[in-house]
């Protein structure tokens, strides 16, 4: 029973030190903003936007093409996809050398892939995936 409970102690532990580390962080911060510890010279050069070393063009406020956010979400649903492929990829070799149960490791694998790809088709097919 006390190996149950020590579980619940390293939860503690890793607790305190998800909150304490971070509100150390915020501490440290706010002292050095409060002493002058860094030194403090403004400018307008410095105040300007930044754009990757270029001159920005047009104001902070432009608008941003929706499409960017399209191939993001579906680069991080490709992304996730191909991080789960090998844990599954791992576990069929296992089911079909020692248990010979390839079935059920193909059947899940179908099923995980093809929400992803009937989102991927519609994608396709409205033509989401295209430049103008």
């Amino acid at each position: 029973m006390e190996a149950y409970y020590a579980q619940y102690g390293l939860v503690a532990v890793l607790t305190v030190v998800a909150v304490v580390v971070p509100a150390s962080m915020l501490l440290i911060s706010r002292i050095a903003a409060i002493f002058p510890v860094r030194p403090s010279r403004p400018s307008a050069v410095k105040q300007d936007m930044y754009e990757c070393g270029m001159e920005p063009i047009g104001g902070k406020w432009i608008q941003f093409n929706f499409r960017y956010y399209v191939f993001a979400l579906l680069f991080v649903i490709f992304d996730v996809l191909a991080l789960l492929m090998y844990p599954w990829a791992v576990h069929f070799k296992d089911a079909v050398v020692n248990q010979g149960a390839g079935g059920v490791a193909l059947g899940m694998l179908v099923v995980f892939i093809t929400p992803i790809a009937v989102g991927w088709l519609y994608a396709w097919k409205k033509h989401a995936l295209e430049w103008d």
